[in-house]
């Protein structure tokens, strides 16, 4: 396709380290590799992180002045976004915005406000969520106002598209039978990738000691007590067993009391939170990752873990039996025994020299990468551009159909936000704007950097 200015929408990027986060990234990374204009448009973070910072290579990140409320989202601000919206958007000349997260409010607000000003939106659904307790409940009503009027949406696994799919009610009726519902046809299912080469296994583990690697945060939702409840017993009927965990969260003083209530400090090494930077450092540690969520869209952690030639152990949740084949992992159910059954399993697996790292890192090397996710994230957009544009009028009929409560609320959510970007096109008229005019010129960059690197070479001689 044509290179198109695209901007990538979250709550969530860095500095905050995340799957989100790094898969914003490095989906922008490589489709500026492949021509197109990509900027990121995010929250301020930390006192001093607001404004504009570049990151290689050439991706420009907008800090909105907006502070979060926890776990880095935003309060749902609906107008207050939308002058920084509109004049970041216009000034870059976007043609398409990128969402990302269903608890990212400003995500939401690219969605509702871009429509406005004729630019395209996609939205990519990152997690799974229920549909019982009331954040979910919230979530999951803001999500169905949202992607009525969405040209796209992605999702990360076939059981995270089903999920999104009940949520967001993106169902088409049949003409000849209107009772007959079928998925919506702008629903695609793009996996989750990473850089192969950053997590080569390292030298054989011996087997004498077995090390079972945790890296999670720490939280109810990823199965922290079942860890809880099964290390150990693990510690217990293998002696030659240990365990580094790594990460941070509200359940840490649930781990603190289990290796203290069972004298396990000498088997049980919590190492805190662990820079991404410092993942591979941690996983190459061991012969075998444990994964106990309750809930997972696609589980990048496993991935990583499993091209640093780990053998995987998971709880069967979400996405999680898409990511690997079958003789790379352990299935167990959400259960202490269970999880108890697939690890002594796993134990004696790695202890028969069954699994080999070198070969499970070079399969996982060509299941995944970034730039097949890029060329079918492009095809994605490519759809969106030839597809063609709903009218407000159209969008407030759609809107209407949400029902007889969110119905009328969320179209006068609409009506006022047309008024508002009406009023904003008279008082800050686009012909004023401080539109860009030039981009980072990747060639010019890279003679910059290697006349650099013959400078110091030249200085160290």
């Amino acid at each position: 396709m044509n290179p198109i200015s695209i901007a990538m929408i979250s709550d969530f990027f860095h500095p905050n380290v995340g799957g989100v986060e790094n898969h914003i990234y490095m989906l922008s990374a490589s489709l500026i590799r492949k021509g197109h204009k990509v900027i990121v448009i995010t929250h301020s973070h930390a006192p001093d992180r607001v404004g504009i910072r570049w990151l290689l290579p050439s991706l420009k990140v907008y800090y909105i002045p907006f502070l979060p409320i926890a776990l880095s989202a935003t309060l749902p601000n609906f107008f207050t976004s939308l002058p920084y919206l509109r004049t970041i958007l216009l000034r870059e000349h976007i043609h398409l915005i990128h969402a990302h997260a269903s608890l990212s409010s400003i995500g939401h607000e690219g969605i509702l406000h871009s429509h406005l000003m004729g630019i395209r939106t996609v939205f990519t659904d990152h997690s799974l969520f229920g549909f019982e307790d009331a954040v979910s409940i919230l979530t999951n009503k803001l999500l169905v106002g949202t992607l009525r009027n969405v040209d796209a949406v992605i999702c990360v696994s076939h059981t995270g598209r089903e999920n999104t799919v009940l949520r967001g009610e993106l169902f088409e009726r049949y003409e000849d039978e209107p009772t007959r519902l079928s998925v919506s046809r702008n629903v695609y299912v793009i996996p989750n990738a990473l850089v192969a080469d950053e997590f080569k296994p390292g030298p054989p583990n011996s087997t004498d000691i077995i090390t079972i690697v945790v890296l999670s945060r720490l939280a109810y939702r990823k199965g922290i007590d079942l860890l809880v409840a099964t290390a150990p017993r693990i510690c217990r009927a293998f002696p030659d067993v240990r365990f580094v965990i790594g990460g941070d969260g509200p359940k840490l003083i649930d781990l603190l009391q289990m290796r203290e209530k069972y004298l396990l400090q000498d088997r049980i090494e919590l190492l805190g939170s662990v820079r991404h930077s410092d993942v591979r450092s941690v996983l190459i540690q061991g012969s075998i990752f444990m994964n106990t969520s309750l809930t997972e869209s696609f589980g990048i952690a496993i991935l990583e873990a499993a091209c640093a030639g780990l053998y995987v152990v998971s709880t069967r949740v979400g996405g999680v039996p898409e990511i690997l084949p079958k003789d790379m992992i352990s299935f167990a159910a959400p259960d202490e025994d269970d999880v108890f059954r697939a690890m002594s399993e796993a134990i004696n697996i790695v202890k028969a020299g069954k699994h080999e790292a070198l070969k499970a890192h070079e399969r996982v090397k060509t299941f995944y990468n970034w730039e097949d996710v890029a060329t079918r994230t492009e095809k994605v957009y490519d759809a969106v551009i030839k597809s063609p544009q709903m009218e407000l009028w159209q969008r407030m009929q759609r809107t209407m159909q949400l029902g007889p409560f969110a119905g009328p609320i969320w179209t006068i959510i609409l009506i006022v936000d047309c008024v508002f970007f009406m009023f904003l096109e008279w008082w800050m008229p686009r012909e004023d704007l401080d539109f860009v005019k030039t981009h980072w010129d990747q060639d010019n960059f890279s003679r910059l950097v290697n006349k650099e690197k013959r400078r110091i070479a030249e200085e160290q001689k």
